[in-house]
């Protein structure tokens, strides 16, 4: 092999982004800063404060939340034990592989070795906390290692007398302990974050304070989904949760009031609010006994997936895209005709709270959801420019939640805004803001000029504007250019006549128009003109 060709293998790896990801880069961040500040601004307004909660749960905590059959839990979760923990996890593995090997099983010294090995690691993982040492943990590592030391005084006393039954009678239960200690639980990135803002609710006490408690969040979620047009495995939503207290329409409203005010502070284009009511734990049942019997009138006709829903849960094939489905779905049952009273009444009363505040809605009896802790006041909310699948936001009460994840009967509301997807809308719309250039460049020449433009640069930044400051001297021109490229507005010029004169020229780049200024006017005069980038 030649030296070149050598050389050519050693070329380090170029690394890219893992497929579902990516990375988001300026000017397009500024889009992602104006969003994140209006939510905080729009959200702090309604009294909600901002929840910081985890990337990373118990993974019981999703499976039980989203449910175990949901596409979610089964097949897009990021889930994953510690690297401590699954090393034990692989000698447990050894052990039970040794188990079914016979001959294996009949050397009596052959688990000695792992055995050992898995009870050294798990004093390790206790004593760093990779295993939680809690008391039925802490006792069944002290049954483990009295199990092992019976077991080692056995091979040498009974292998003596020939005794192999009860050897194997000490055998079947050390291993038994080995294969069955419990090392810990699995731990998922986040699919999404209102499990963890109701286990963050009951962990600390937050039913103690005034009630409804009014929370809200943004961040990075995980899914293992197909990456498309403003879908990825790494995605953000900005989202709000109502906890306690009752369950007033008026608080109903006043989210949904919320969430539509915030995208008309964005100016958001094409939105749509559609709203229902899929009853509670009196009614909805006997609704989907009905769906379910009328499906099954029809199931011949159905697609692989809804004739499956037919058994699972029947409500999801009200959310069939399938084109030869729609005609069916026009014809079955609607859940607004079977609602119980009470909750008829309280669609009715959401309905004119929303009007009272003059927000304007559309009824969708297909829009459900569906898990049992779901309840009444169920929403969506689309925008223009994302094709077919133009949801931005979806919500919904879940009174059952809470209780479902071990805390007290509580009420709950809340949304969640696919972050990636709004920014997408605002960018096909055009009201995504243009890229954020500089407010002043400053073009230094000479070296008493360049401690000049130091502090003039604090100084300028000191009072809010955006300051370019170039690390070596630029000739004039080349200066110049590069104020351009940056989109400055200004152009601060200082040479040794300026610094001399105590006059700073500063040249328009718009017109190209050019003036001297003291350095206090200077600051005064561009703050009339209002320099500073939007």
């Amino acid at each position: 092999m030649s030296e070149g060709a050598v050389k050519k293998e050693e070329k380090p790896r170029k690394f890219q982004a893992i497929r579902g990801t990516r990375d988001l880069l300026p000017p397009e961040t500024a889009v992602w800063n104006r969003v994140e500040s209006a939510a905080h601004e729009v959200f702090s307004t309604f009294g909600f404060g901002e929840i910081r909660v985890p990337i990373f749960e118990p993974t019981e905590l999703f499976a039980r939340s989203i449910g175990l059959d949901t596409d979610v839990v089964s097949k897009e979760m990021y889930s994953f034990l510690s690297d401590q923990v699954r090393t034990l996890e692989t000698l447990q593995q050894e052990i039970e592989e040794g188990i079914e090997d016979a001959t294996h099983f009949r050397d009596p010294d052959f688990f000695v070795a792992p055995v050992n090995k898995l009870i050294q690691g798990l004093e390790s993982a206790l004593k760093s906390g990779e295993v939680e040492r809690t008391s039925t943990i802490q006792a069944r590592f002290d049954r483990l290692k009295a199990a092992f030391g019976e077991y080692r005084q056995a091979v040498n006393e009974l292998s003596e007398r020939g005794d192999y039954v009860e050897l194997d009678m000490r055998r079947t239960t050390l291993l038994f302990e080995c294969w069955n200690f419990p090392l810990g639980e699995s731990i998922t990135l986040r699919p999404e974050a209102t499990a963890s803002v109701c286990r963050a609710y009951i962990e600390h006490g937050m039913q103690q304070l005034p009630q409804p408690v009014k929370l809200y969040y943004m961040g990075p979620m995980f899914r293992r989904e197909r990456p498309q047009k403003g879908r990825y495995r790494q995605f953000y939503q900005i989202g709000a949760e109502v906890l306690g207290g009752s369950d007033a329409p008026a608080i109903d409203a006043e989210v949904i009031e919320m969430v539509m005010t915030f995208f008309d502070r964005l100016e958001l284009q094409g939105v749509q609010l559609d709203i229902n009511s899929i009853g509670d734990r009196n009614c909805r049942p006997k609704y989907v006994e009905l769906l379910r019997a009328e499906l099954v009138k029809v199931k011949d006709k159905l697609g692989a997936d809804s004739q499956r829903r037919l058994e699972t849960n029947p409500l999801r094939v009200l959310d069939s895209k399938l084109e030869s489905e729609q005609p069916i779905i026009a014809t079955l049952p609607r859940i607004a005709d079977h609602l119980c009273e009470e909750c008829t009444a309280h669609y009715a009363a959401v309905k004119h709270q929303l009007a009272m505040r003059g927000v304007i809605y559309r009824e969708n009896w297909r829009l459900v959801r569906g898990l049992d802790y779901y309840m009444r006041t169920t929403f969506e909310i689309t925008a223009q420019g994302l094709g077919s699948q133009n949801a931005v936001c979806g919500g919904g009460r879940y009174d059952g939640l809470v209780e479902l994840l071990g805390g007290p009967p509580t009420k709950g509301i809340g949304f969640a805004i696919g972050e990636d997807r709004l920014i997408l809308s605002l960018q096909e719309s055009g009201k995504a803001p243009a890229q954020q250039g500089r407010d002043v460049y400053i073009a230094w020449m000479g070296e008493r000029a360049h401690a000049t433009a130091i502090r003039a640069a604090k100084d300028l930044r000191k009072a809010g504007f955006s300051v370019e400051l170039p690390p070596v001297e630029l000739k004039f021109g080349k200066a110049l250019g590069q104020a351009d490229k940056l989109g400055a507005k200004y152009a601060l010029i200082l040479g040794d006549n300026e610094v001399a004169e105590g006059l700073w020229t500063l040249k328009t780049m718009a017109d190209g128009s050019q003036a001297k200024f003291t350095e206090p006017d200077l600051l005064e005069h561009l703050r009339k003109q209002g320099a500073l980038q939007p």
